[in-house]
């Protein structure tokens, strides 16, 4: 099946709607707020009206899922780029119905639901205790006053997969202790894009990596975003430069692009694997190299 996604760790992008109101700092410089205004849409902050989209683009995951049915593998769908299925606003009732109608319809994807409002989640979903099998629900964490924040509410979320997505990770994050009880079956991780991006030191991706490697835990390293090590980049000279003692090793601008994704000389790409058990859904903590 083709890759419809450009985002590395999914296979397809659903937007239920455009927009959204900034919450952390992982917002500061919120790349779907950037391109929303960029292709002339103004959805951001509460005040300001959501886009919505055609019954046409609504029936693509029905499209998807033929497909994943008829190639007998299952496809993972990104949901939500442009906005938080999870945001508290007037309006979007409906619009969650027809998403959590759309999920069970479609039971060859694997939707992955994003959201930096995990502690609303339990609260927006219609399925109690008994999640659908092909529902995996993550939160961001950008610095331990987040993971402390937002990690209990997402191990109270009974889905099949629960994931982090530590991007942009703007400091040291401990995760060990919710590895070790189980309460995160995935972690992304990833450096910050865009004009205003902000460095990531290398220490802080090693560290989650090393407790992911430690619990069995899948772990997925996305990009360095514009920054990365001066040393990784085999003479190439930076743009800009930080080397004043606050971060573990010097840092420099060169574009996302140039800087890759490799980390300690190769690329994870590690993702919880699906598999069938007794004819049913199930997903194991196998990783993928």
């Amino acid at each position: 099946m083709a890759r419809d996604s450009r985002i590395e760790w999914t296979d397809h992008t659903f937007n239920p709607w455009w927009g959204c109101t900034k919450v952390s700092p992982a917002c500061d410089h919120c790349y779907a707020e950037s391109w929303a205004r960029r292709v002339g849409f103004d959805v951001w902050t509460t005040g300001k009206p959501r886009r919505f989209l055609s019954d046409a683009y609504w029936r693509q995951p029905v499209q998807w899922n033929a497909l994943a049915e008829r190639d007998g593998k299952r496809a993972r769908v990104f949901c939500a780029s442009m906005a938080d299925v999870f945001e508290w606003k007037k309006g979007l009732s409906s619009w969650r119905h027809r998403l959590w109608t759309l999920i069970e319809e479609t039971p060859a994807l694997d939707w992955l639901l994003l959201t930096k409002r995990p502690h609303l989640v339990k609260r927006l979903a219609p399925w109690g205790e008994d999640w659908p099998a092909n529902v995996w629900v993550g939160t961001t964490v950008e610095n331990q006053r987040w993971v402390d924040k937002r990690l209990p509410y997402l191990a109270d979320v009974p889905a099949r997969v629960r994931f982090l997505s530590c991007e942009p990770l703007l400091d040291e994050v401990a995760l060990a202790c919710w590895l070790e009880r189980g309460a995160v079956d995935w972690v992304i991780a990833g450096g910050e894009s865009g004009p205003h991006a902000r460095p990531s030191d290398p220490f802080w991706f090693y560290a989650i990596r090393d407790d992911c490697s430690e619990h069995a835990t899948p772990f997925h390293f996305k990009q360095w975003g514009e920054w990365a090590p001066v040393q990784s980049m085999d003479g190439v000279l930076p743009r800009a430069l930080v080397d004043d003692g606050s971060f573990s090793t010097a840092m420099g601008r060169f574009g996302k692009k140039a800087s890759g994704r490799e980390l300690d000389g190769r690329t994870w790409d590690e993702l919880p694997q699906p598999v069938m058990i007794r004819g049913e859904l199930a997903t194991s903590v196998a990783t993928a190299a």
